[in-house]
């Protein structure tokens, strides 16, 4: 947990009602784009679950769409193929959901630290951006959890800076993508730190998880710390696997502070909510779910059945 997906600033992050309303007010129109271009990427092949589609508010099924903020690229939850159409765990089971509910399920470019106040304007209904579901969010946001894991520790391949665990990280520059928890975990580590006898860890936030790696390569940071499905990836895949490595902390081999992940719709959009749980679990059921995980190599952070803001329990 990602992953998807996630840190935050230096200081808190609050997401209470009238933050993010002075917050959509700050940023006005924000990014909402279609993504998708050229013939669509083939998908799994599911058949309509008609629980799931009798769920439906009438207002999707009218549309025959619901509209998704997606923070593109996010990999492996949400990337571009070659010919620029969304792919990754996301947008997959995202298609397959709209399967089972009978609409399309169209991603949009979002920014991800404007995708709460793009729900709260109405251009999008729902966030699929491997949001984790903590309480905090949940003071304004719904989640139907798909995902569970902790975060990890990506640096330069042979770990030039000898990083060992998160304590290592003190008085030295992280990257984090803006408006994630992993942020909010670093910096309370500040008081551990000063124990240590070193100054907090120095946050270095940036608009998105690519800018965060590139932080790192470029040495404008020592490491990233991201999601455990994300970094896991990203040390697998780039530049063939040469350019970085995970950092194994022995005392948290499965990633540290391990939270849901969750499709996020605002609080009050209670039968979407329920639309959604019953679609995924159906996904789960008729082993659809299980497959998606395996094709991005993410068994290890399946969940064993739908369920609702699970992150503040």
């Amino acid at each position: 947990m990602n992953t998807t997906s996630h840190k935050n600033r230096p200081g808190l992050i609050t997401l209470s009602a009238a933050a993010l309303a002075m917050g959509l007010a700050l940023t006005g129109c924000s990014v909402d784009e279609p993504v998708t271009a050229g013939p669509p990427a083939p998908q799994v092949s599911v058949e309509v679950d008609a629980a799931a589609a009798a769920a439906l508010p009438e207002k999707y099924k009218d549309a025959g769409a619901i509209n998704v903020a997606a923070d593109i690229p996010n990999p492996p939850m949400e990337m571009l193929d070659e010919n620029n159409n969304p792919t990754g765990l996301d947008y997959d089971l995202s298609q397959a959901m709209g399967g089972k509910l009978g609409v399309k399920f169209n991603f949009q470019q979002q920014a991800f630290d404007s995708s709460i106040p793009s729900l709260q304007a109405g251009k999008n209904d729902i966030i699929f951006a491997g949001m984790n579901d903590t309480a905090e969010r949940q003071k304004v946001l719904n989640f139907v959890d798909y995902f569970h894991a902790g975060f990890k520790i990506l640096v330069n391949a042979g770990n030039p800076e000898g990083i060992g665990s998160i304590i290592d990280l003190c008085g030295k520059p992280v990257a984090v993508q803006k408006a994630t928890v992993q942020g909010e975990y670093l910096a309370a580590f500040a008081a551990k730190c000063q124990e240590a006898g070193k100054s907090p860890i120095e946050l270095v936030q940036l608009p998105s998880e690519l800018d965060a790696q590139t932080a790192v390569r470029s040495g404008k940071a020592v490491a990233d710390v991201v999601d455990a499905s994300v970094a896991t990836y990203a040390a697998a895949t780039a530049g063939d696997g040469k350019l970085f490595e995970l950092v194994k902390d022995p005392e948290f081999p499965n990633g540290y502070n391990p939270v849901y992940t969750g499709i996020g719709l605002l609080k009050e959009n209670k039968d979407l909510t329920e639309a959604l749980r019953l679609a995924l679990q159906s996904l789960v059921e008729d082993g659809t779910y299980t497959r998606l995980m395996e094709k991005y190599d993410l068994s290890d952070f399946a969940v064993t059945e739908a369920g609702v803001n699970n992150g503040g329990k």
